[in-house]
């Protein structure tokens, strides 16, 4: 595994993470995700990202992993990056969606509980919230810095202009912002357009989610959708209408240039990422163990020709 410096932080990520928004909740086989998990571990993965509304059902995510901190980790906890969020709908009522004190607080609570840990390493705020002020929500992730329950903080999902913003008012209040959590990948580079820049101007880091857009920049889809796919399950965010003629096109020609790099397509496209070095970490999902070390082979060639940027560039054109 390779480690990489987040931001201007003390904190070194793994060049791969791994997310468990999908295949680690309630509907999902325990015994895979604990196998899962443990070879993560083995592998040099020391990151692990969750949510709030993680699962399905929502905090069943962190009930998975709060059992294997009591069954494999808790030997191991100092050696490892455990992260949650809150910003999403995670209870019915005023209280438990969007971006107050009152929810990023009582939901850490939560949190803590179903992970069985005193603290988290990393909060994140999920999303930013058009009706609570800005200062309010940094306010919170510093509340929780000073209360123990995070030793650091970040936010996800938020603009370039939203970033620099929350990155001034935690800075002022003195718990800065390590991390953003974006969404990124071959078919979704709206960081480029400034988000990057600002998080080298303030010294923050970033982990990219979706990295293969949610199984689109697999080798899965090329003939069709396949049975246990992510885009064949009832409640996985990639619909079938998503798998356009026009996106397996992409794939295809994508796919040709991975075989020559000797990748597979979801190693070249994790490379791809880790090609611009304000990347941290890529945060990575996945349903086998399998999965996982072939997102890992990703690790042996994150180099690109010239040549192969501007054809990959052309082909997402």
């Amino acid at each position: 595994m390779v480690y990489r410096r987040c931001g201007k932080s003390g904190i070194k990520l793994p060049a791969i993470s791994l997310g468990l928004w999908h295949n680690f909740g309630g509907v999902d086989d325990f015994q895979n995700s604990q196998k899962i998990l443990r070879r993560a571990f083995d592998l040099g993965i020391t990151h692990f990202d969750l949510a709030n509304n993680y699962g399905p059902p929502p905090g069943s995510a962190e009930e998975t992993f709060g059992r294997m901190i009591s069954s494999d980790f808790k030997a191991y906890r100092d050696e490892m990056i455990i992260s949650t969020k809150a910003g999403y709908l995670m209870w019915p009522g005023p209280y438990g969606d969007w971006g107050s004190k009152k929810y990023l607080v009582s939901s850490l609570d939560q949190s803590l509980k179903r992970l069985k840990i005193d603290y988290v390493d990393i909060f994140y705020s999920h999303r930013p919230d058009p009706e609570t002020p800005l200062e309010e929500t940094m306010s919170a992730l510093d509340l929780i810095v000073r209360q123990g329950k995070a030793l650091y903080v970040g936010i996800s999902n938020y603009s370039a202009e939203q970033t620099a913003k929350a990155a001034k008012i935690l800075k002022e209040l003195g718990t800065p912002c390590l991390i953003h959590q974006p969404r990124y990948s071959m078919f979704d580079r709206w960081v480029e357009n400034g988000q990057l820049d600002v998080l080298e101007q303030n010294g923050i880091g970033s982990i990219a989610f979706s990295p293969l857009a949610q199984g689109l920049l697999t080798d899965r889809y090329l003939k069709g959708i396949p049975e246990g796919s992510r885009a064949s399950k009832a409640h996985g965010f990639l619909r079938p209408q998503h798998i356009t003629e026009e996106k397996i096109k992409k794939v295809e020609a994508l796919n040709i240039i991975a075989q020559e790099r000797n990748q597979s397509l979801a190693q070249m496209a994790i490379g791809w990422l880790l090609k611009d070095k304000r990347i941290t970490s890529v945060l990575v999902g996945v349903s086998s163990t399998n999965q996982l070390e072939n997102c890992l082979g990703a690790l042996d060639n994150q180099t690109f020709t010239a040549e192969e940027i501007i054809l990959i560039d052309k082909i997402l054109e």
